[in-house]
């Protein structure tokens, strides 16, 4: 079918649900099915590429949206020694793109909003990608019970098309394409991320509410401030790169993740069962536990080191 965007949307389902074939790979007979096989942009031709997934905020890019020329550089260098490098991020496809393009990177699939959606690469698509695999959920359970606890607390939720509904601007959230609406009409749509502000809480304050709404069915990670991140059940960065990696082809000893947040934690079990995990510096210290290795800080250029220690 054809998504809003205008590309071929070959993977929207319920979380839980699976577009893939038995053993991982997509449908056979699928435009992807040709596509596995990695083109000059994608596939390196060495015969041992690492895979390589980063995280964007507080990893390849500073608060204030810059990015280090020595970190770009080491992701280009890593790149060009023939690894295979792309990004997973809880950003929405429309604000992961101009990061790609930034970089000069155009992997074969990327990874957003923290795993419910996976872009492949589609020379026939708006920017040359299109949606493969969307997980979806109805989030009005989890609002409602949310608001119990949190009753002035500022609610988004980014839809399967991308668009977004929000309740009101906590500051700092890019809201275009996005539209205002009350609470009860968030109810009802298929949600592929709902983000949850409390501006009155401090962190520690925030957990143990959080704690407290003792929430089913969703998987969720809170941020470095009063911030709730919550997608479908099952879903995360790792279950999205662990479908990737087994497109690719790529063997899990020679996986590399490198992080700085909550959101990163079961992308670090996964990467650091055989392979690699990179916890930023400046990561919190159960975040860095997760990790098997702790780089520099994001203003310490940490991510250059951990890239170039690649072979």
């Amino acid at each position: 079918m054809t998504g809003a965007d205008g590309g071929t949307e070959l993977g929207t389902h319920p979380a839980g649900a699976s577009a893939d074939g038995p053993d991982g790979a997509h449908p056979a007979g699928s435009e992807l099915a040709g596509r596995v096989r990695l083109g000059e942009a994608g596939r390196p031709e060495r015969e041992d590429p690492w895979f390589v997934a980063l995280d964007v905020d507080g990893t390849v890019m500073h608060e204030d949206g810059t990015i280090d020329a020595s970190v770009a550089e080491a992701i280009r260098a890593a790149r060009a020694r023939g690894h295979i490098v792309t990004l997973a991020t809880g950003r929405s496809w429309f604000t992961t793109k101009p990061v790609l393009d930034r970089l000069g990177l155009e992997p074969e699939y990327v990874v957003c909003a923290n795993g419910a959606i996976t872009m492949g690469r589609d020379g026939e698509g708006p920017g040359g990608y299109s949606r493969v695999e969307v997980e979806i959920f109805d989030p009005t359970e989890v609002l409602q019970r949310i608001r119990e606890f949190l009753p002035t607390g500022r609610f988004m939720v980014e839809l399967a098309n991308e668009h977004r509904l929000y309740t009101e601007d906590p500051g700092g959230w890019n809201l275009e394409d996005a539209r205002q609406v009350a609470f009860e009409e968030l109810f009802g749509v298929e949600a592929t991320r709902v983000v949850v502000v409390s501006p009155g809480h401090d962190l520690d304050d925030f957990l143990g509410v959080v704690e407290e709404m003792g929430l089913h069915q969703v998987s969720y990670s809170i941020g470095w401030t009063a911030w709730l991140d919550i997608a479908p059940e099952g879903v995360s960065k790792a279950t999205a790169l662990e479908r990737v990696r087994g497109w690719l082809g790529v063997p899990n000893r020679r996986v590399l993740a490198a992080g700085d947040g909550r959101n990163d934690i079961e992308m670090f079990s996964w990467a650091g069962s055989a392979g690699r995990a990179a916890a930023m510096g400046q990561a919190p210290a159960d975040v860095q536990r997760a990790a098997s290795e702790v780089t520099g800080t994001v203003e310490e250029h940490g991510l250059a080191s951990v890239l170039d220690s690649l072979p």
